[in-house]
């Protein structure tokens, strides 16, 4: 699971996921923090016809269902399970409605036990590209009729992880985000609900690194 990550410069996500430029906050990044994820949005041409694009848009790490009476509950909804999700109240309504998100990330931060103690590390792709990680987005209104999007990362067991599953504690079930092929990411933004979980598949281990 991850609660912490880096998020790439403006100027990485641009070259990596062929975004329009944008105004970067912070880039280290913990649930309840502003940071951008990406999603498919649609826009007439000259001929009134809708294609697709993507775009970036800032929103809460830690998804706030629309029901939530305050946004408190990122610091719950970080991480879906993605075999959990479609009934999770969190969760179900961006499941249903196929608001599929990318999250990039320069790096992600875990812990790891193996010494007896918990030592933070870096991870990241060995390639040095950023890590497109599947997720779900939301959007929330609060009472003065603001909306706030927000995000979850997508995860899936990595008990058989050649990497992934060094890290978190001896005895505690091994998770890892869904961290998309780069082929993949016009396809998952556009997916319909069905074929979600199509995409929640393990990320080579030789091509994750850490330090």
């Amino acid at each position: 699971m991850c609660s912490h990550y880096e998020a790439p410069t403006a100027e990485q996500l641009g070259l990596a996921f062929t975004t329009e430029p944008f105004v970067q906050g912070r880039l280290d990044l913990w649930p309840g923090y502003i940071g951008p994820f990406i999603r498919r949005a649609n826009e007439a041409n000259d001929e009134g016809e809708f294609v697709p694009r993507v775009e970036v848009l800032q929103g809460s790490f830690g998804l706030i269902p629309g029901w939530s009476k305050d946004t408190k509950i990122a610091r719950r909804t970080y991480n879906a399970r993605s075999e959990t999700a479609a009934e999770k109240p969190s969760f179900r309504n961006a499941w249903k409605h196929a608001q599929h998100c990318i999250i990039p990330a320069a790096a992600i931060f875990e812990p790891d036990w193996r010494s007896g103690k918990a030592i933070a590390t870096r991870i990241s792709r060995t390639d040095g590209e950023p890590m497109g990680i599947a997720g779900l987005w939301e959007s929330w209104k609060n009472a003065s009729g603001d909306i706030l999007f927000s995000y979850s990362m997508l995860t899936i067991n990595a008990d058989d992880h050649a990497f992934m599953r060094n890290y978190h504690r001896a005895e505690d079930e091994k998770r890892m985000v869904v961290i998309l092929p780069k082929g993949l990411y016009h396809d998952w933004l556009s997916a319909p609900a069905e074929e979600s979980m199509k995409f929640m598949r393990q990320y080579p281990a030789d091509r994750l690194t850490a330090h």
